[in-house]
């Protein structure tokens, strides 16, 4: 028998992390939900690459969906490359990344902090550049990550930018859900996607779609397929799909449907039925006509319930790369820490 990768290690060790951050990191969190709540902020800006900004669109959704402030997601590029200035004297910037050494994400954080932005960085590195460019810093407590595919950070950066909303916004619902998490994601590890695998055998293209903060789930789902298995998939909105990408949908064209128990569910069932109607070959987290359902594990938040599917699909994913005979913890042409400019 063969050792387990690092990776799935890794997603074995998700409910450990998320106790840890929850519990290590409580006063840090806290202070940031305070410094929030006395800024006051009339705009939220996101720096992040990769899969921690797949982690800030998730944010964007839930801080728009609880607080009504509008989240913008900046090219790091603007301060790299472009040197423009900022002006958000009255915004507060949320940067994200496992490693905090990337130059472009380090210099657009210290721009946004020059422009009068407070800044608060979710690092698994909190003495990194990125935490000295921070008036804020939250350590994710993910510990070591050795595959170069990102999972348990991606998890508990996620859970580090809820758990601060949560106390910004001082909603002890959402709180008592995060709670919650370790239990849900160990149920989450343990569901089974066999089926997804067997029918992918021979795809080399696919779409995944999800709805508010599920669609951050699906956008990561993609990366992951792309990472580990080199397989062609690209993440939409149940909404978006139907405008132009839908057209290539044909018999047996494979569709994973992100479904949370939320208020989206209805309008993805919707989607789901269009483009099972044209052959799609679809599997979704729900029990949805015209899609094979896949066993998940129900938070009992909307805004934690997205969050607890990626535990289930990095089990699958990382199956399905062994399947297919590659080491997800080796992708071509990668490493671990990506530093750009």
């Amino acid at each position: 028998m063969t050792d387990p990768t690092f990776m799935r290690r890794e997603i074995a060790e998700i409910p450990a992390a998320v106790r840890r951050l929850l519990s290590e990191a409580d006063a840090d969190l806290a202070a940031a939900g305070e410094a929030l709540r006395e800024r006051d902020p009339a705009v939220i800006a996101t720096v992040a690459r990769g899969s921690s900004d797949h982690a800030a669109s998730y944010l964007k959704y839930a801080i728009e969906l609880t607080a009504g402030v509008p989240v913008a997601s900046l090219g790091p590029s603007i301060a790299s490359i472009y040197h423009a200035p900022l002006k958000l004297a009255r915004g507060a910037c949320i940067a994200i990344s496992q490693s905090g050494q990337s130059p472009d994400i380090v210099a657009l954080a210290g721009a946004a902090r020059a422009g009068g932005s407070t800044v608060l960085s979710l690092t698994n590195a909190p003495a990194s550049p990125l935490g000295a460019a921070a008036d804020r810093v939250v350590d994710i407590k993910a510990g070591p990550e050795r595959s170069v595919a990102a999972t348990k950070s991606f998890v508990t950066s996620v859970v580090a930018g809820l758990a601060v909303l949560a106390r910004w916004q001082q909603d002890a619902a959402l709180q008592a859900a995060l709670a919650a998490l370790p239990d849900a994601f160990e149920r989450a590890i343990a569901c089974d996607w066999t089926p997804l695998a067997e029918a992918l055998d021979g795809q080399e293209s696919l779409y995944i779609l999800g709805r508010g903060p599920a669609h951050a789930i699906a956008m990561e789902a993609a990366l992951k397929f792309k990472e580990t298995c080199g397989v062609h998939a690209e993440a939409y909105s149940g909404a978006e799909v139907m405008h132009g990408p839908v057209a290539i949908v044909r018999a047996g064209f494979p569709v994973i449907a992100l479904i949370a128990r939320d208020a989206a569910q209805a309008s993805m069932a919707e989607s789901v039925a269009r483009v099972a109607g044209q052959g799609a070959n679809v599997f979704a987290t729900a029990s949805t006509a015209g899609a094979t359902t896949l066993p998940f594990a129900a938070s009992g938040h909307p805004l934690t319930d997205p969050l607890v599917l990626i535990a289930s699909f990095y089990g699958f994913i990382e199956m399905l790369a062994r399947r297919r005979g590659l080491d997800p913890d080796a992708p071509p042409h990668l490493k671990k820490v990506t530093e750009t400019v």
